[in-house]
């Protein structure tokens, strides 16, 4: 089914590339599971969110494997889940149910556009700039969300924001507030050191060590230290399907809440750019992943083009819409298959294992909920390193091209927004076109796009 002599592996390099795979990017059980903590009014466990987030991988892995054959791997991904959190539930006001139906509707819409070709044809519609930007942009958003979970950011009514104070010696803080916040460091130079010297699953084994370090340190030094830990395996399941399993269909579709509040004009507005936003996320993490995973297994043919991409494509679109009913935000390609790739694996068969991997964390979920936030937002932290990789591609001597650029790299961290990074990337691009007399430079779609983010911004703020 898999061709493996036709592509020179065999089923135990492909086992070896799934576990690989799976051990870059099991961090997201975790780092997602703490994410959806921070929703307004906290409707779901983390728990229900561990298991939803596996489920979703699970779903994800096969499809990929199955429908394009190829060696990649799939999960609910960063960038999409701080957006669906602190974006569209705690900044528009839309319930934990109501974004559900945005992912839900943004799957079926890829569907649709993925099977048309039109979902290639729109990323190409959106300046090269901008799109190089947004990574950039997502990846400083989610680094300075890491920051505030490990503490090391704080609030400041001076300066709006400050750095937490390490003043333990005068008895200004105390220990007990700044060990977390060195625990995320160390995390955070154990992940660097061990992606220096290519050891496999880096991120997850910077999480445990840290957690570790963590659990050691507290209790030695803090009195009164103590260790929350259930062995209830099944509460987790039980969790998830009261709280998160087809709740889509159980309340989402209900939005008279945020009608009443915001009118049906807003609501509108709100569905339109929330779901374009989502879907300009998701187009173009996915296929920056894919062009940046294959390349590394030259799985590409003599154009340079990725095989099978349209499957490939088809595999997310269809995990997004699987991933909302099992409650969790837009499942996307990872990159870090891209490690397993490296390690040899080369078919479809590599993403089943990965998947039969989360398949068994899924029991594991008492464990990781003693991971504390320290650990996992040095990966958040890390995750966001590598996405500014994106900005060296931007021509900064050219502001014609930087300016746009950075406009969508600033306003995504400094206004806690990501659709709004992209929204004033894509207007101050309109608009040094048009002064400088280039009109006819500006695409049709990006003219659509940058007029219903202004329409946005008219009636929404």
């Amino acid at each position: 089914m898999f061709h493996l002599k036709e592509y020179n592996t065999s089923v135990k390099t492909e086992f070896a590339a799934g576990l690989t795979t799976f051990l870059a990017m099991a961090y997201i059980l975790m780092v997602n599971s703490q994410i959806f903590m921070g929703i307004n009014g906290n409707p779901v466990s983390y728990g229900a969110m561990y298991i939803s987030t596996a489920l979703s991988a699970i779903a994800g892995c096969v499809l990929i494997g199955l429908i394009s054959g190829l060696p990649l791997a799939q999960a609910p991904g960063m960038g999409m889940n701080a957006f669906f959190v602190y974006t569209i539930c705690n900044l528009m006001g839309f319930t934990y149910a109501n974004a559900l139906v945005i992912v839900l509707v943004e799957g079926l819409i890829f569907i649709l556009l993925t099977v048309t070709g039109l979902r290639k044809i729109i990323f190409e519609e959106i300046p090269g700039a901008v799109k190089s930007a947004i990574t950039g942009g997502i990846g400083l958003f989610i680094a300075f969300m890491g920051m505030q979970n490990a503490g090391l950011v704080v609030k400041s009514e001076a300066t709006m924001v400050d750095l937490h104070s390490f003043n333990i010696i005068f008895g200004t803080t105390g220990w007990e507030e700044v060990m977390p916040i060195l625990i995320a460091i160390v995390a955070l130079v154990l992940i660097g050191v061990f992606s220096i010297k290519k050891v496999k699953g880096a991120v997850f084994w910077g999480i445990i060590l840290s957690t570790v370090l963590y659990y050691v340190l507290g209790f030695i030094t803090i009195r009164g230290f103590k260790m929350d830990f259930s062995f209830e395996i099944v509460q987790p399941f039980k969790d998830f399907y009261s709280q998160c399993l087809f709740r889509v269909f159980k309340e989402g579709f209900d939005f008279s809440g945020y009608i009443a509040k915001n009118g049906m004009g807003n609501f509108a507005i709100a569905i339109i750019t929330c779901s374009l936003s989502m879907c300009l996320l998701d187009m173009f993490n996915t296929l920056g992943t894919l062009y940046g995973a294959c390349t590394v297994g030259s799985l590409v043919d003599e154009n340079g083009e990725i095989l099978r991409m349209e499957k490939a494509m088809l595999s997310d679109a269809t995990a997004t819409s699987v991933g909302a009913l099992f409650g969790t935000s837009s499942v996307t390609t990872y990159l870090e298959a891209a490690t397993g790739i490296a390690e040899g694996g080369r078919t479809g068969l590599s993403a089943l294992f990965t998947a039969l991997f989360f398949a068994i964390a899924m029991f594991f979920a008492p464990i990781a909920s003693l991971v504390p936030s320290c650990a996992t937002s040095a990966a958040l932290i890390f995750v966001g390193v590598m996405m500014m990789n994106s900005v060296k591609s931007i021509e900064w001597n050219d502001m014609e091209e930087a300016i746009p650029a950075f406009f969508t790299l600033v306003f995504m961290p400094f206004v806690y927004n990501i659709a709004y990074g992209i929204a004033f990337g894509l207007i101050t691009y309109i608009l040094m076109k048009l002064f400088l007399g280039k009109i006819k430079e500006i695409r049709v779609g990006t003219w659509i796009i940058g007029i219903l983010f202004v329409v946005m911004f008219l009636v929404t703020r």
